[in-house]
């Protein structure tokens, strides 16, 4: 066998260190800045779901006002625990207050169209900012909670529950 075979992998001629091959594949690896998404009017534009929800959520720099279906967030989220899942994007990222929310939010329940929008709150900060991307990611936020209502079987009261036994 003749030293002269080198695989793609290797490190350039006459550079036979260790340090250099790890030095090369690390320049091969390094991920490339993503290019912040923004529309004509200043937007970023992310779908968020959970449970039967689906939210369509627009943020512009701002200074934190909150539409859900044309009205404000207070009146259509009215609980204080619903307001608060929709800040949690932006207090782990350290951007309360700057950024307007404009959302559409349809099916499902109040709690389940809470969640939709603050997925979909987490994501537009993640194309509008990919810097916080790793710090939305590693609280989960980006991540679809894929738990849904189990549907109805035949010859069960619900899903799992049996009908009632008689005896007589």
């Amino acid at each position: 066998m003749t030293d002269e075979t080198q695989t793609t992998d290797a490190p350039a001629e006459g550079d036979t260190t260790i340090a250099a091959a790890v030095a090369a594949r690390a320049e091969v690896v390094a991920p490339v800045p993503a290019e912040p998404k923004i529309d004509e009017h200043g937007r970023t534009y992310a779908t968020g779901k959970r449970k039967d929800a689906v939210a369509r959520v627009w943020i512009k720099p701002g200074n934190g006002q909150l539409t859900v279906n044309g009205r404000t967030g207070e009146v259509y989220f009215a609980r204080p625990v619903l307001r608060m899942v929709l800040s949690q994007p932006f207090q782990v990222t350290d951007r309360l207050g700057q950024y307007d929310i404009v959302c559409t939010v349809t099916g499902g329940g109040l709690s389940g169209q809470a969640g939709a929008v603050r997925h979909g709150i987490s994501k537009a900060l993640a194309l509008r900012e990919p810097e916080l991307r790793p710090i939305l990611k590693k609280v989960g936020m980006l991540t679809r909670d894929s738990r849904v209502v189990e549907r109805k079987k035949y010859g069960r009261a619900k899903a799992r529950r049996s009908f009632q036994f008689s005896k007589r």
